[in-house]
């Protein structure tokens, strides 16, 4: 068994993880955002729960609206970027099917742990 603290500071943070999984916590300041037209994740399904705050998620060109309590699946490859679009922090909880990250936060090839 692994367990942890999640720390919301404004950034990305890998949290706890295995072979298998992780976590990570996202928190965007009001007007910031994170991702691009292009951005992916090769080699891993993203599920992002939103723990406080608003936004929105871009995703493969669709919009979805964020608030707390909202749980989204980003699928391997699905372009996506999340705004905060709210006048308060945007926190989020991301579990990533496998690995997406090094321990700094770094992407892995896909494929790679």
């Amino acid at each position: 068994m692994k367990h942890g603290a999640l720390a919301f500071r404004k950034g990305f943070r890998v949290g706890i993880g295995n072979d298998r999984s992780q976590c990570a916590v996202m928190v965007l300041a009001p007007g910031s955002a994170e991702g691009y037209s292009q951005n992916r994740h090769r080699g891993a399904d993203q599920w992002l729960v939103v723990v406080a705050g608003s936004g929105v998620a871009v995703i493969n060109d669709r919009t979805v609206e964020l608030r707390s309590g909202v749980c989204v699946l980003i699928e391997r490859g699905d372009r996506h970027s999340i705004e905060n679009t709210g006048r308060s922090l945007l926190k989020t909880v991301s579990v990533y099917v496998p690995p997406a990250y090094d321990k700094n936060g770094d992407e892995l090839p896909r494929g790679r742990k």
